[in-house]
């Protein structure tokens, strides 16, 4: 039981982040908890529901949904669910896990990535800005040392 606690409160965090707890919840389940694939899948949608609504009620009374380009998303995105479930429950399992776990893996690839990236664009700025900042202050002290304030 208590594996299903960490597993829920993990998942939890993550999916009241928008990130989406189903990156959590889907291994705990396959790895620790023993459940095959397609079922942790049928069973994140489930745990899903709730948590989403939650999480959207406290990111909508904080002002952080974003409405422009919404309804398309919803309107293409159901579309896309009807095949994706169709899909999981034809497909072998095994080829399943193996699915997800490469696209987890791409995932932490991009994000690792797209981190590094930020990280080295920010210490460019930081030492560009260095120089620059020393150069005003001193252009600064000169001018108020050659007008006589």
């Amino acid at each position: 039981m208590m594996w299903y606690i960490l597993a829920g409160l993990a998942a939890g965090v993550v999916s009241g982040m928008g990130i989406g707890g189903g990156a959590v919840l889907i291994p705990a389940l396959t790895i620790f908890l023993g459940i095959g694939q397609q079922q942790a899948q049928h069973i994140n949608l489930l745990y899903f529901i709730p948590t989403a609504a939650l999480a959207l009620r406290i990111h909508k009374k904080d002002g952080n949904i974003e409405k422009k380009g919404l309804l398309p998303l919803i309107l293409w995105g159901l579309p896309g669910a009807l095949c994706g479930a169709m899909i999981a429950i034809k497909i072998d399992a095994n080829f399943l896990r193996k699915g997800f776990a490469v696209f987890l893996l791409a995932m932490a690839v991009y994000e690792i990535t797209k981190g590094i990236k930020l990280t080295l664009q920010n210490r460019r700025k930081a030492v560009q800005r260095t120089p620059n900042e020393t150069q005003v202050e001193t252009t600064d002290y000169q001018t108020k040392r050659d007008s006589g304030d």
